[in-house]
């Protein structure tokens, strides 16, 4: 089987700011929703079977007490905000494995899906779905990939190495010289991307750097990477077969007509069926 894991944060992001290419700056209360609803269900249409989708629930998270400016829900747009939660409550109305996430984020919800699924012996591959870069480290050859939805791009780890220039396992350590802009740390002053790959291909993680590599900037650096860090031990499920898609539950179709969209209701109850046909348990 192949497990494909969804950033949902990214994905009504994404909705969101591309419908409005459509319609003038008028936002649809549900339009960001609705688009993240299809694209799950293009995917099951194409042939997943087995697919979680991380959220947001609360944007600040743990890492917010160990770095004052670390990413917060500041600044963002109230029309979009207010589709986290109805979002979450439609993928699980769908059918869907949901993971809103409050004290984590979605990044490690990700991350600990991965890894989950990465240690059962029947998962040919785990696919995640996010162009954002924290999640290079989960990568593990072509077993567990990134896929850039934009983009089309297919990350394993030859591809993470030609872009970051490290191993994924060392993303954290080349994250944490060079920052993260999106989630707010800086990195090292001085330190750009090729010295970061330089220094981190020359002596792996930076608690193994010689102590005058990093100098009075090593403890900062230690936290940089912290923050890079993603969690892989958020307890979302103990077996795959959690993952697998049967359908939308029966309250999904009084959903549908809340959010004011009846026709994703139709296509999940085709693509329901048109499942159980393809498995065989029709």
């Amino acid at each position: 089987m192949i497990v494909h894991l969804i950033d949902g944060t990214y994905e009504l992001f994404r909705h969101f700011y591309g419908l409005r290419r459509f319609t003038k700056g008028e936002d649809p209360p549900f339009g960001a929703v609705i688009g993240v609803l299809n694209t799950v269900l293009q995917m099951v249409e194409t042939g997943a079977t087995h697919v979680g989708v991380a959220t947001d629930h609360v944007i600040e998270s743990f890492r917010n007490d160990l770095w004052d400016s670390y990413k917060t829900g500041e600044g963002m747009e109230p029309a979009l905000v207010a589709q986290f939660h109805p979002l979450e409550d439609a993928l699980a109305a769908m059918g869907v494995a949901v993971w809103a996430m409050t004290d984590l984020e979605a990044d490690d919800a990700l991350a600990s899906a991965a890894h989950v699924a990465a240690a059962d012996e029947r998962v040919e591959k785990v696919c995640i779905w996010t162009p954002d870069k924290d999640l290079a480290q989960c990568v593990s050859g072509d077993r567990v990939v990134q896929v850039d939805r934009r983009s089309g791009q297919i990350r394993n780890a030859d591809v993470v190495r030609a872009k970051f220039g490290v191993e994924p396992a060392l993303i954290p350590d080349y994250l944490a010289l060079v920052g993260d802009a999106a989630d707010g740390y800086p990195g090292l002053p001085g330190i750009g991307a090729k010295t970061a790959a330089r220094l981190v291909t020359k002596y792996g993680r930076l608690e193994d750097f010689p102590a005058d590599v990093l100098g009075d900037n090593r403890q900062v650096a230690l936290l940089f990477k912290e923050l890079a860090t993603l969690r892989t031990d958020a307890p979302l499920f103990a077996d795959v077969d959690e993952l697998r898609w049967r359908g939308p539950r029966a309250e999904f179709g009084a959903l549908g007509e809340r959010l004011g969209d009846t026709r994703v209701v139709m296509r999940s109850e085709r693509a329901a069926a048109k499942a159980l046909v393809d498995t065989g348990d029709a």
